[in-house]
């Protein structure tokens, strides 16, 4: 059925949707948005990172309650948090057996504490995934720089985190490289690492520095308007390079916006002298306060709600995850500050979204039937246990929504049955003048696991979404007016 003479490209449109997601990353996509909890000797110095020269002594943060941190973490929204259990000051949050440079010589809790227990343990309570963060670069084990004993020393560490705290859903690998004490830099032995972790804890998901699931390119919440989760696998060994990876803490790296140049990383034209590709998704991760860590002048600089919201719809509703930082101060509790944005947007996600209004629409497809008979109401159910897949040679779907009465539509929300690739290339929003005709809302290009469309008030009694164009006959899984 496919006509190669009207697709020139057929041929490699298959092998583009011939790269699919793993389980475990389409598990991961299916969180959608989850938190990072910055929390280290850093809180206590005001420093974003530290040089390992602190002293465990200062680590007392005397009213901690990593229920508190959970239940805001449900609160706001989010269905997982990943917590920073060593950072680059090499000060570990739980008492590993491979360092005297831990919780357990501070403080806190007479030394007999663990925050990452503790923190996995909340989660579990409240119904949240737990994901750890082990930063490779270490400033105070003096092992560092010096190749396999760092490696063997870093594997240990990531050994306990993988087998003494249950679950983990993510490992975040950040691919900061700079000197140790003795003024060298490790070659992070990556694959060994990667072993580890698929060994113990085959369903986490490796982010930054690894297969699985990739940085979007900056720190600031910025987002592409064409996210692809099919990319050339080079782009997976980019972040693994010492020499591009971030060497100093600054304001500008926070704060880096996308630029043109890597805009795209996905199209055809792109990919088409690409010999190895990868499904290799992105995630957005961001502060909810200018820094990663808490610091008592940034109390007024709390991102607000609509900020909030904007990434939100961005990042989740542009086919990313979203990792929201929520750092704790040195009580070791969240402030007011962070919840009452954080609780903002929590409930926008609870409500905005709550009653599909294509389910009282009547609902016309074309083509009208998929390959395997099903109408357009398998589009209404929720989830990707079902989908409509166009006939083979079918590159273009409408849907077409229509009510008695005129309603006021605030989103509309697209997604794609992923395991079937990624396969739309642009789509069209259209929607109903009060003369009856269709005039152009919006103009789109990827849809991916999700695909939101801010319809800003609209006051219509039609609306329609055209895929115009795909790399192949197009699979979508769900649509919801709102």
């Amino acid at each position: 059925m496919q006509s190669e003479e009207r697709y020139p490209g057929f041929r490699e449109d298959e092998r583009l949707v011939g790269v699919v997601p793993s389980p475990r990353q389409i598990a991961h996509q299916k969180m959608e948005y989850f938190g990072f909890i910055h929390f280290t000797v850093n809180t206590f110095t005001g420093r974003e990172w530290g040089n390992g020269e602190e002293s465990p002594s200062i680590f007392n943060p005397e009213k901690l309650d990593a229920g508190q941190w959970a239940e805001t973490a449900v609160r706001g929204g989010m269905t997982g948090l990943i917590l920073t259990c060593k950072h680059h000051d090499g000060f570990c949050l739980w008492p590993s057996a491979y360092t005297e440079h831990s919780v357990k010589n501070s403080p806190y809790k007479g030394g007999k504490g663990d925050i990452v227990g503790e923190l996995a343990e909340a989660c579990r309570k409240n119904g949240l995934k737990f994901g750890v963060y082990l930063s490779p670069w270490d400033r105070n084990n003096a092992a560092y720089g010096s190749g396999k004993s760092y490696d063997d020393y870093y594997v240990n560490q990531l050994t306990e985190l993988l087998t003494n705290y249950g679950e983990i859903f993510t490992v975040w690998l950040d691919g900061a490289c700079g000197e140790g004490q003795n003024g060298k830099k490790q070659v992070y032995d990556w694959e060994r690492y990667y072993e580890v972790v698929r060994r113990l804890q085959p369903g986490a998901n490796i982010f930054g520095c690894g297969p699985d699931v990739r940085w979007c390119g900056n720190e600031a919440g910025d987002t592409r308007p064409s996210e692809w989760s099919v990319v050339a696998a080079e782009l997976a060994d980019a972040e693994k390079v010492a020499a591009l990876s971030q060497q100093e803490d600054n304001a500008q790296f926070r704060e880096k916006k996308l630029t043109s140049t890597d805009m795209n990383l996905g199209s055809r034209d792109v990919l088409k002298d690409k010999a190895d590709l990868i499904w290799f998704p992105a995630e957005v991760d961001v502060s909810i306060r200018p820094g990663w860590f808490y610091h008592e002048e940034e109390n007024d600089k709390v991102r607000s709600f609509e900020n909030l919201k904007e990434i939100y719809l961005k990042s989740v509703g542009g086919n990313c995850t979203l990792l929201l930082n929520i750092p704790p101060d040195k009580d070791g509790l969240i402030r007011e500050e962070d919840r009452k944005s954080l609780f903002r947007l929590g409930d926008f996600i609870r409500e905005a979204f709550q009653v599909n209004q294509a389910e009282e629409a009547e609902i016309e497809i074309v083509p009208s039937a998929d390959c395997e008979g099903n109408d357009g109401s398998v589009l209404l159910e929720p989830g990707d246990d079902s989908w409509f897949r166009n006939p083979d040679g079918q590159r273009e779907l409408q849907i077409t929504l229509l009510w008695e009465k005129e309603r006021t539509l605030d989103y509309l929300v697209v997604q794609e049955a992923i395991a079937f690739s990624q396969r739309v290339e642009q789509f069209e929003v259209s929607f109903m003048d009060e003369g009856g005709s269709w005039k152009l809302f919006a103009e789109g290009t990827t849809v991916g696991y999700k695909r939101i469309v801010p319809l800003n008030g609209l006051h219509t009694k039609g609306l329609r979404f055209k895929v115009t164009d795909a790399r192949v006959a197009p699979v979508l899984a769900f649509v919801g007016v709102y």
